[in-house]
């Protein structure tokens, strides 16, 4: 079975991180601790490192991953566009447990899947993450589990769902534990997931697509609750979230894309977190 490095160790941290960086360049797949829950971790401008992250976690290209980033200019990098409120957003919980939905910059060579031309971008307040972002760039990481299983809080969870699909765990012990588990089910640490894709429209509002560790009332407290869509409003439709796409060339490519917040709320009523 893959070696799970201990982080807490010094030799065994520099080990395991020369090595997940190299599986990393390698296109090969990776489990990090974050502040939330355990997540797998694939090179984002790897297709084929994106896919194989898939189908360790048993999910499909309707299913995108977010994307873990080292700081906030790349944040400015990866979207086409930052409204102020998601600034005032990312200002007061990042790094931490908010994953924000934005149209993505159309120039990126990535394919993360199925996007409709979103990504889901977070900033992870876990030291040995951060520092492997910083080394690698953004990395493609959804929750370290099989889909429909409960999101890993430690390496060992992770390794027993994922095995020998994963080339390097890193363990940086139990995580959530600096959080109130108060996600969408029972123990659950996932991030909150904001849909900030509609405010560049004008009237658009913020959507949570789904509940985590941040709550709408500390959302509210930043951005005011008017900016916020009302509980269990309907999800806007596609046309809402990402301005129509140039026809199918082919009658193979006629299946609809779907965003990235409903690849979440999917996700979500699968049991499958669908970032970490």
């Amino acid at each position: 079975m893959t070696a799970i490095y201990d982080c807490s160790v010094d030799s065994e941290l520099l080990t395991g991180m020369r090595l997940a960086r190299s599986a990393i360049g390698r296109g090969e797949l990776v489990v990090i601790p974050t502040d939330t829950v355990y997540g797998v971790a694939a090179d984002a401008f790897a297709p084929k490192a994106v896919s194989r992250l898939l189908d360790a976690k048993g999910r499909d290209r309707t299913s995108p991953p977010p994307v873990l980033i080292p700081g906030i200019p790349t944040l400015d990098a990866l979207a086409s566009e930052v409204p102020a409120a998601v600034r005032e957003l990312v200002g007061e919980f990042w790094p931490g447990g908010l994953t924000v939905i934005l149209h993505a910059q159309p120039s990126l060579q990535w394919d993360l899947g199925e996007t409709r031309g979103t990504v889901a971008l977070r900033m992870p307040a876990n030291p040995i993450a951060l520092e492997l972002l910083a080394e690698t760039g953004p990395l493609a990481v959804s929750s370290a589990n099989r889909s429909g299983e409960p999101s890993a809080t430690t390496a060992a969870n992770a390794a027993e769902m994922l095995g020998d699909s994963v080339t390097v765990y890193l363990d940086g012990g139990p995580a959530g534990g600096s959080y109130e588990a108060i996600g969408e089910r029972e123990g659950d640490t996932s991030s909150t997931i904001v849909d900030a894709t509609a405010l560049a429209r004008e009237g658009g509002r913020l959507r949570i697509v789904r509940a985590g560790v941040i709550s709408r009332e500390r959302i509210a407290a930043v951005v005011g609750e008017d900016l916020l869509e009302p509980e269990g409003a309907p999800a806007p439709a596609p046309a809402e979230i990402e301005p129509a796409a140039e026809p199918p060339a082919t009658a193979a490519d006629a299946e609809p894309a779907i965003s990235v917040a409903e690849s979440v709320t999917s996700a979500a009523d699968d049991g499958d977190a669908a970032a970490s």
